[in-house]
């Protein structure tokens, strides 16, 4: 993605800087894998928390290191026939220790949550009792990996038109499954949160503690899934962030060409180096745990869809788009979250407008905002070239052979 911005608007600072962002961004998403990884291992095996980080930093370095791009994308394959069956053991287990699906529902109808203004019933509503925080983590989760660069890397790989249309239903019911499952067993999260028992932890210990009762094969059944989703993930952030740095970031300001073993062995080490950053982060949140996973994961998200999905998206479509309307993105995204996650991790996020006191409705006004951005100031901005964008946009000519026959004219 940093190399599509510094050839679609002519700016090798553009490159570098989308570079940066994606590196530093990465390792607070990369670190709540971490951190949800580890808390379900230590449920489930009892092994100490940092133990288990550690671990999986290992075996996260070893798992990339050695497999590349086409090793982890074969891998992604198999881990998501786990998820799918996976999910679905997983939310008929949950609702089964209640009772199953109407009892569960009867049970949540009759939380409250008298601080928070939720009487009976509230939970239960079609759209909970807080519809614009939903709005805003179904945004954030569904139009934001429009512009994370993990995200777009994985098309690089498709061989031909067909296997877009293919991939497209593939996916879709891939999604539908996993991400319905995933927000459907979130619903009833409620009914299994200890907050007597492990107030420090918060919101971070329901799903360990969703799952701390039932048999050890349902258990290990979600230690396949959770693990597989995460290795998944992690692998694509992985390799995302240290080939980015490398290729976007080192490699053009050094002025000695570098050949390709010295460029992978650098993507190595920074790799390394990602993975144990993250790590350490991971430990010090569940140490001192001013920020919870999905505000680690919001804030990255956030970030990147804010900076990177107007510019990404409006360029590959729309010739006006200008360069100081992509720098407007960068800045406006980068300031906005990273202001949030400075008031989250000094404690004061009372002091934000309420509307802006969750990370995912900081994340969606960044991107929309960023949306907004280009344009107008795109409208305002000196044209780019002309013929070097039609240039550009001539990938998109397609030649056609059309049957020609003459006709008499009356």
């Amino acid at each position: 993605m940093p190399d599509f911005f510094e050839k679609r608007y002519g700016s090798k600072a553009l490159k570098l800087v989308a570079a940066a962002i994606v590196f530093i961004f990465m390792v607070p998403y990369t670190a709540s894998l971490y951190n949800g990884l580890s808390r379900l291992f230590t449920m489930a095996f009892g092994i100490e928390y940092w133990v288990c980080v550690a671990i999986m930093a290992v075996v996260t370095a070893l798992y990339v290191v050695l497999s590349g791009y086409v090793g982890t994308a074969l891998n992604s394959l198999i881990q998501g026939v786990v998820m799918l069956v996976g999910i679905v053991v997983v939310v008929l287990s949950v609702l089964n220790v209640n009772g199953g699906f109407m009892q569960s529902v009867e049970l949540m109808s009759q939380e409250v949550n008298a601080e928070a203004g939720v009487g009976v019933g509230g939970y239960t509503s079609i759209f909970g009792p807080d519809p614009i925080s939903l709005l805003g983590v179904v945004l954030l989760t569904s139009l934001g990996t429009w512009g994370l660069p993990q995200m777009i890397g994985k098309f690089y790989a498709i061989k031909s038109e067909k296997s877009i249309k293919t991939g497209t239903v593939v996916s879709t019911i891939f999604a539908v499954i996993v991400a319905g499952g995933c927000y459907f067993l979130g619903g009833f999260g409620r009914l299994f949160f200890e907050e007597q028992s492990k107030p420090e932890q918060g919101f971070d210990s329901i799903i360990p503690s969703m799952l701390s009762g039932m048999s050890d094969v349902v258990i290990a059944l979600v230690v396949m899934l959770v693990l597989a989703a995460s290795m998944s993930t992690l692998s694509s952030l992985v390799l995302t962030s240290s080939s980015t740095l490398t290729l976007d970031f080192i490699v053009p300001m050094k002025k000695t060409k570098m050949s390709e073993k010295s460029k992978m062995s650098l993507m190595r080490l920074f790799l390394v180096f990602f993975i144990v950053v993250s790590a350490a982060i991971a430990i010090i949140v569940y140490i001192k745990p001013v920020a919870f996973i999905t505000d680690l994961m919001g804030v990255s998200w956030g970030a990147m869809s804010g900076a990177f999905l107007g510019p990404f998206m409006l360029g590959l479509y729309w010739k006006r788009a200008t360069k100081p309307a992509v720098w407007a993105s960068f800045i406006f995204s980068v300031l906005v979250n990273g202001i949030f996650f400075v008031f989250k991790l000094t404690n004061n996020v009372a002091l934000l407008p309420e509307i802006f006191r969750a990370s995912s409705n900081v994340g969606v006004m960044a991107m929309l905002a960023g949306i907004i951005l280009v344009v107008v100031i795109s409208l305002l901005t000196r044209k780019p070239d002309e013929k070097k964008v039609e240039e550009m946009f001539s990938c998109y000519d397609k030649k056609v052979t059309v049957s020609q026959k003459d006709s008499l004219e009356s």
